[in-house]
């Protein structure tokens, strides 16, 4: 009889230790885990990251960091960090963490416009990639992928199409080159490359005069008859005498590209430099800034009128008035001098 109840009593033991072992295998897979209050908490994880740096971005938003720990040690996830992007939802359990976040590199939306230089675009896209900036600028600006292209150090920003792209967050800066190199052969099809030629430009010439149309005006309604101001210009041999070209050659000259120039003044006019369209004839070397794809667009589809000169009209702000003779053209840009004057703008 008291040998029954010792065996009864190892029996109840063994139960609730095995009970108690259950429940803790349970709650280390199965009962939620995190922290956040929102739906979903996104982790980037770097390349060649350990676990202990998954580790230090799980802490804030896991409740039980060592029960994390037993799990993703048991499923093997420790020695097999995977870098990218991931989401991990909302009252997630251990096991369906570490599932989301060894499987389920999830890419990211990225978008840039308007950068003056590759170095713009290369701060602007670290901001958003993994890649650093140093290491963008390094392989945007390489000279033999470059020449392959057909493109060297002043036409390289021709080759990135602003608009809002498809990436994971870990691709390098290789890899975003790539990917920009064939966005832009695909943008650049037959029928877009059969419309430059027959406006006597290739794609990076269309790509540069359209960063001018882009500078010119802010209203996208406007830029296919700027762009018809600027074709006509070319076409009977005159200068562009465009005031953005002006501007950008000031602020390549003082190599200070963060200054702001609401204003040309005579003395700007003198900056011997090449894209100076004022003293040079001809387009520039290349972009003086990354065009919209609307201004692209409008250089493609120029509207076809007899304006050669425009300037802007102050009773419609961000619009212009345009001129077919330079008579015209003085007496609406009398108008456009002495508002700016009243408006004390002297730079």
């Amino acid at each position: 009889m008291y040998i029954k109840k010792i065996l009864l009593a190892v029996a109840l033991l063994g139960l609730t230790a095995a009970g108690f072992f259950a429940y803790s295998i349970y709650s280390n897979l199965f009962a939620p885990n995190t922290t956040f209050n929102n739906e979903e908490a996104h982790l980037f994880i770097p390349t060649k990251a350990n676990y202990g740096d998954v580790r230090d971005e799980l802490l804030p938003l896991v409740k039980d960091i060592e029960s994390f720990d037993a799990v993703a040690n048991r499923k093997g996830y420790i020695n097999n960090i995977i870098p990218g992007h991931f989401i991990i939802k909302k009252g997630s359990n251990n096991n369906e963490i570490v599932n989301a976040i060894r499987s389920g590199n999830i890419p990211i939306k990225i978008s840039f416009n308007n950068q003056e230089r590759i170095e713009n675009l290369a701060g602007r896209i670290a901001e958003q990639l993994e890649a650093d900036s140093i290491s963008l600028v390094k392989v945007l600006r390489d000279t033999v992928f470059l020449k392959k292209q057909g493109l060297d150090e002043q036409t390289a920003l021709s080759l990135y199409l602003p608009n809002t792209y498809e990436f994971y967050w870990n691709t390098d800066a290789e890899g975003f080159r790539e990917k920009m190199a064939l966005e832009h052969d695909r943008f650049w099809d037959d029928q877009k490359r059969a419309q430059a030629k027959k406006l006597g430009l290739n794609p990076t010439q269309v790509y540069t005069l359209a960063s001018i149309v882009q500078k010119e005006t802010v209203k996208a309604d406007e830029r296919p008859r700027v762009a018809g101001v600027y074709l006509n210009r070319l076409k009977n041999g005159w200068k562009l005498d465009a005031d953005p070209t002006v501007i950008y050659a000031v602020k390549r000259s003082q190599n200070d590209f963060d200054q702001i120039i609401k204003r040309v003044l005579y003395k700007d006019l003198e900056t011997d430099s090449p894209y100076n369209t004022y003293k040079y004839g001809g387009l520039p070397p290349g972009p003086i800034t990354m065009p919209d794809l609307s201004a692209i667009n409008a250089v493609l589809n120029p509207e076809a009128h007899g304006f050669y000169f425009f300037v802007a009209d102050v009773s419609k702000p961000g619009y212009h008035l345009f001129a077919k003779s330079l008579s015209q053209h003085n007496a609406n840009r009398r108008q456009y001098i002495r508002w700016i004057n009243a408006q004390g703008v002297n730079r």
